[in-house]
């Protein structure tokens, strides 16, 4: 029930009781207002009700935010691999075993060798990786043609993180002329290649005159090392040559040609008077006719 319906209700009973009782010392029956004059009454209080202004409500409603003891879904979203060059997705990869080639200090590539001629190939690599390789390493055949060569030869020594190392093999041209590639690998001590290199010759059925490998050793100690180099040729001509050192130093001296007859070995030697400390190496350059780098002797002053 409405309070206007409320209000009309109660005026309607208080008239009927008005109307009921008699005055004081009076035994006649008061005069009843009519139903007109209570039903106008009563129009004139709802309408001063309805004419009062309505109370605004100022307060500010609060907002209770639901709660629920079920977790939101979760959302996976498919993201597609970045590619790196010629289309391949990279990977993450250990930069633990990782070479650098330096050189080729023998049988550069190209160099034209007789049927079944002996050589031996020697790289030149840097350990450009974070982890020592050590005799439990080794140089493995990959592919290609391996001139006899050996299908795994361990290192002969240990190369820090930094430090260079020639690695060479003994390998032999095939009978049929043409030219040839072997590729060999790096192996670390779990088994996992790494570091691929190559040696690439020509077989000519005749070949040029060419220095085919230098074998370098040391002797003495600091301030007057001692260093011979075994230069090997393929056959007859004349072979010219400097040395080179680490500290930069200009070999400005005039040697002797070495005049080989026939292929074989010749023996040259140097000196070199320092005390300065640390690690040294001493290499021969083939001036003629490879135009080449070749061997090192490593030393060092403490």
């Amino acid at each position: 029930m409405t309070k206007i319906s409320r209000l009309v209700s109660t005026i309607l009973f208080l008239a009927l009781v008005l109307s009921a009782c008699n005055l004081p010392g009076s035994t006649q029956e008061p005069e009843r207002p009519s139903a007109e004059v209570v039903l106008t009454a009563a129009a004139q209080t709802v309408e001063a009700k309805l004419t009062q202004a309505p109370v605004q409500n100022t307060a500010t409603p609060q907002v209770v935010a639901p709660t629920s003891t079920t977790a939101p879904p979760t959302v996976t979203l498919a993201v597609s691999p970045t590619t790196g060059s010629g289309g391949v997705v990279p990977t993450a990869t250990s930069d633990c075993d990782d070479a650098e080639f330096v050189t080729d200090v023998t049988i550069p590539d190209g160099t034209v060798l007789d049927p079944n001629e002996t050589f031996t190939k020697t790289w030149r690599l840097r350990n450009s990786g974070t982890c020592s390789w050590t005799p439990s390493y080794s140089v493995v055949f990959s592919n290609g043609n391996s001139m006899s060569g050996p299908t795994t030869q361990a290192l002969t020594g240990n190369v820090n993180p930094g430090q260079t190392m020639d690695i060479s093999i003994n390998l032999k041209a095939p009978a049929t002329a043409d030219d040839y590639v072997g590729y060999w690998s790096l192996r670390n001590a779990a088994g996992k290649n790494f570091a691929t290199f190559y040696v690439d010759i020509n077989v000519g059925g005749g070949g040029s005159f060419a220095v085919t490998s230098v074998n370098m050793s040391d002797s003495g100690g600091c301030g007057n090392f001692q260093i011979e180099a075994d230069i090997t040729t393929n056959g007859a001509g004349t072979v010219t040559y400097k040395w080179m050192r680490s500290d930069g130093a200009t070999d400005n001296a005039t040697h002797p040609d070495l005049v080989f007859n026939s292929a074989g070995t010749k023996t040259v030697t140097t000196s070199w008077s320092t005390t300065a400390s640390g690690d040294k190496w001493m290499d021969i350059y083939i001036d003629q006719p490879n135009h080449q780098q070749f061997g090192r002797a490593n030393f060092s002053c403490p």
